[in-house]
């Protein structure tokens, strides 16, 4: 075989790993806090920020802390490295990105929020018009 077949066929393996390692990364199955409390791995939970509960940042640490309440209403408190998200205050809900620790918090490496649309209530307005 030729030198530069070898490379080229090296390189594309080298892409095809990295590929199919960044796609594993980025495929999170979402649960419950049940089960992220079960496994370790990297997973997403959707829910509702509990607004009972202080939501806070701490500038000494770079953290943002609230609770999370998830559709069984089991509760998690949640750790993000950063400052709140945009609109945090307004979302509807909440789904975190990240691993529960066995110090008994979720640390979330991202915080994506669902906030109302302006075009619900317009939805609304023709439904009841029909």
């Amino acid at each position: 075989m030729q030198p530069k077949t070898i490379i080229a066929a090296v390189i594309v393996i080298v892409f095809i790993i990295f590929g199919a390692t960044s796609f594993l990364e980025s495929n999170l199955e979402y649960t419950d806090v049940t089960g992220a409390m079960k496994t370790h791995k990297k997973v997403q939970l959707k829910g509702l920020w509990n607004r009972d509960k202080e939501a806070k940042f701490d500038p000494k640490t770079s953290q943002f802390t609230f609770y999370l309440l998830d559709d069984n209403g089991k509760e998690c408190k949640v750790v993000l490295d950063g400052a709140a998200p945009n609109n945090f205050e307004i979302a509807t809900s909440v789904v975190v990105k990240g691993r529960y620790m066995e110090e008994g918090y979720f640390h979330a490496t991202e915080v994506l929020t669902k906030c109302p649309s302006k075009y619900e209530a317009q939805a609304d307005e023709i439904k009841r018009s029909v």
